[in-house]
Formats: structure tokens, sequence, C-alpha cells
């Protein structure tokens, strides 16, 4: 006969079970059939991030940031006493793996299958191709003017030097970033407004594993690392603030952000916009033709915005810099993560899409 104290630890593994087989089998589905649940896929992402970010939203830190570490020192709290005690540890292992087969299912089912969602260039009618060399310096020096002409205003202390800024005064401008896109393009349109918070406890490993922000899915959180850098930090909070909309590709989601930044009236998001597409499109350029990325630089300087230039290339140092201290092994690891999670969604260029953002970039300065 059956124990009956055995029914509820065989019942939970068998509902984390089901729900770890449900991912790869949405992802299957959603691969073979391209583009067709989408907008309804989207709307209904949407709808479900924007509860989530509401309830969690009552509490100016991230909630995935406490909670993880949370369950982590709990679970192993437990085990320890279980097995001092002598007790069975399935059905500690039962919960354990019910818990993390439900985030994995809210992951995927809630917002990770938007990475089979139609290009952001098709909703924005922007026709990304292939460019000539020239065009990506035309491209670049576009930006950097942009970024020069804002660099004076932002705010700097007596040397120049950008200025901490509230990371819940920008994190609270940044949730509400997408709105005047969402008038012209359905697809930044009702979406969720919570702001964007700052990573208490988990922001410092992430900077060491090479990244800035991370959006938590099952809490519909959009977070960044509180030491991010000051020429950034609006920049990347527009870009998690950009996957809670449900644009899941990395390169979508910087060319958003880059969007939102370039809307806003708020000078330190349009700044850290403009100063973050010209950092994209002048490493490309360096890449591609070195010669003509210094000349651009040095024609720029001559230029009656040099002063400005000046400042832009200075943040670029000092956000270097910054990032330096940060610089370990565990930067290779997450690279690793990342790149085979993007590549089991179908983004075969793993973490190179980041720098696909200049295709988007170019395409846009052209329509300007």
């Amino acid at each position: 006969m059956e124990n009956r104290k055995d029914i509820p630890t065989r019942a939970r593994f068998a509902l984390a079970g089901m729900l770890l087989a449900a991912c790869p089998l949405l992802m299957l589905l959603f691969s073979h059939l391209d583009t067709r649940p989408f907008p309804a896929y989207r709307h209904f992402s949407k709808a479900w991030l924007t509860l989530l970010s509401t309830i969690t939203g009552w509490v100016p830190f991230a909630l995935w940031d406490i909670l993880l570490l949370a369950f982590a020192v709990v679970a192993v709290v437990v085990l320890v006493w279980r097995l001092v005690h002598r007790q069975r540890v399935l059905p500690w292992l039962s919960v354990v793996s019910l818990v993390l087969a439900l985030t994995a299912f809210a992951a995927v089912a809630g917002w990770a299958l938007n990475h089979y969602a139609p290009p952001l260039a098709q909703d924005l009618g922007l026709e990304v191709r292939e460019y000539a060399v020239e065009e990506l310096s035309d491209a670049t020096a576009f930006y950097l003017y942009e970024a020069a002409r804002r660099a004076p205003e932002v705010p700097r202390d007596e040397e120049g030097t950008l200025i901490k800024q509230d990371v819940y005064e920008l994190g609270r401008i940044a949730g509400t970033s997408y709105a005047a896109l969402g008038e012209r393009h359905e697809v930044f349109a009702h979406g969720s407004s919570a702001p964007v918070k700052a990573l208490l406890l988990w922001g410092e490993p992430l900077l060491y594993s090479g990244y800035v922000g991370m959006f938590w899915a099952p809490t519909g959180e959009a977070t960044v690392a509180y030491n991010c850098a000051d020429a950034d930090i609006p920049f990347a909070m527009c870009h998690e603030a950009a996957h809670r909309l449900g644009l899941a590709s990395e390169e979508e989601a910087n060319f958003a952000a880059y969007l939102a930044c370039a809307a806003s009236d708020d000078v330190r998001f349009s700044y850290a916009g403009a100063y973050n597409a010209f950092v994209y499109c002048f490493n490309k350029l360096y890449e591609a033709s070195p010669d003509a990325a210094v000349e651009l630089l040095n024609t720029a300087a001559a230029s009656e915005l040099g002063e400005g230039v000046r400042l832009v290339w200075a943040d670029h140092r000092a956000t270097y810099e910054h990032y330096q201290a940060y610089e370990s092994c565990f930067e290779e690891v997450g690279d690793a993560v990342n790149e085979h999670y993007l590549q089991s969604f179908g983004e075969t260029s793993g973490v190179r899409s980041y720098g696909l953002v200049v295709d988007y970039l170019i395409a846009w300065q052209q329509t300007q």
C-alpha cells in the first residue's frame, strides 16, 4: 500500500516535471509557428507583466533581488535541519523543484516567447540592411554631435565629471519613458510604467559577470545595478524597461532604449541615449576602419561643438575605467550563460547580437 505521506511529494514532483516539460514544448511550438501568435501573445505578455509589476512595484527595491537570496538561505537551512534530524530529503527536494519549475515556466510562458516575435524594424517601418563604412561613419558622426550638443547640459562637477544622480528618481522616469513612443507605435503601447529598480544585493555580482541590468520576468521587475556607470544608467534603465514591453531581443531592447531616451525631455536621458548610440557606432567603426574613426574624432573635436565632443570622450573614458574595475573570470561565465540562453531562443548570433543594434541606429539616422 502506498504511503499517504508520499502522495504530496509525488504530486509536487509530477507538477514540476510537467511545468519544466512545457517550457521547451512552448518554445518548439512558437519557433514553428513563426510570428503567427503575435501580436496576441505580446498583448497577453504585456498585460501579465503589468499585473506583476503593479504587485511588486509597492517596494522601491527589486523584490527578486531579496527573494532569490531568501529562498536559497531557507532551502539550505531546511535541508540541514532535515539531515540533522534524520528526516526524509525527498519532500524538501520536491518543494524546491516545484518552486524552480514554477519560476522557469512563468519566465518562459509569460515573457521569453517574445524572442519569436517579428523584428522591431517591421513594427517601426525601418529597412535594415548591410551598410558601407561611409554610412557607418555618417551615423557615428550624427550620434556624436547629438551627444556633444547635450553633454554640457548634463549635471557635472567643476572638473566636468558627471555627477551621480538619484537612481530612484531616474528609475521613476525610465518607467514612464515609453509613454510618448506608445502614442506613435503600438509596439511600445499598453505596457507597465512601474519604476525601474536598483539591485541592492545582486548588482555587484552582475557587474562582475559583465552585465549592468536584468529583467526578471517572474516578478515583472526591470532592474539595474546600483553602481552602473553614470553615463550608462538612464540608457540601461530604458533597456530593461523595453524588455518589460515584450522586446526580448537584446539588440532591439538597446535600440528601443535609444528611442525612449531620445524622446525624453530630461537631458540626462536624451544625452545617455545619444552617448550610447555613439559608443555602439564608434566601436563598430573602429573595428571596420581605425583611420576613419580617428579622423572622425579629430574633425569633431575641431568643430564648434569641440567642447561637447571632449566631454563625450571623457565620459567614454570614465565609463571604460569604471567597468575595468569589474573585469574578472566571471565575465566569461556570464557571457557563456547568456549566449547559451539567447541561442536557445533562436538568436544564433549569441552575445554578438548586442552589436547588431548598430544596423538599427544607421537605419534610423538615415530617416532623420
